[in-house]
């Protein structure tokens, strides 16, 4: 099943059960694809992948919030939105083992034959589509410059 439908199939269910935190997380995630959508012009429709960083941005925007909740004090805040980042880790790929990230940015170096941390841009460009919603951009950078300095 395409994921847009899947996501569209959850909000239904939500819907039934009145699980009124699931469909809420799930209408603002359809409006931001149907946004993105826009965006790209008239009857364009937004790719696995695309729909993915959509995703992924989502659950970005919420461990920030989290972060910022809990410094300022409010769990009761950072808690509802664990929760909201709990619906929407369940659309997202599993997350990589800091092990297989390491491998992949092997990979993409290899591939790449970056040799220094000046070539970082090339492997980037190779990981992040293969990568996209099951590391964060963070990491995926800290890694590929771990791995470069220790090939220089």
């Amino acid at each position: 099943m395409k994921l847009r439908q899947r996501l569209t199939n959850e909000m239904k269910e939500g819907m039934r059960s009145r699980d009124t935190l699931r469909v809420s997380v799930l209408r603002l995630l359809l409006a931001s694809i149907k946004n993105k959508e826009i965006e790209k012009g008239k009857g364009a429709e937004l790719s696995e992948e695309e729909l993915l960083r959509v995703i992924s941005a989502a659950a970005k925007q919420r461990r920030d919030s989290i972060e910022q909740f809990s410094k300022a004090g409010r769990e009761d805040l950072a808690e509802k939105e664990g929760q909201e980042l709990k619906v929407l880790l369940n659309f997202l790929p599993e997350a990589l083992s800091s092990e297989s990230l390491r491998e992949k940015v092997e990979e993409a170096i290899a591939t790449t034959g970056a040799t220094g941390i000046k070539e970082m841009g090339r492997v980037m460009k190779v990981l992040i589509p293969q990568l996209v919603g099951r590391a964060e951009g963070g990491a995926i950078r800290q890694m590929v410059q771990r791995c470069l300095k220790e090939e220089g």
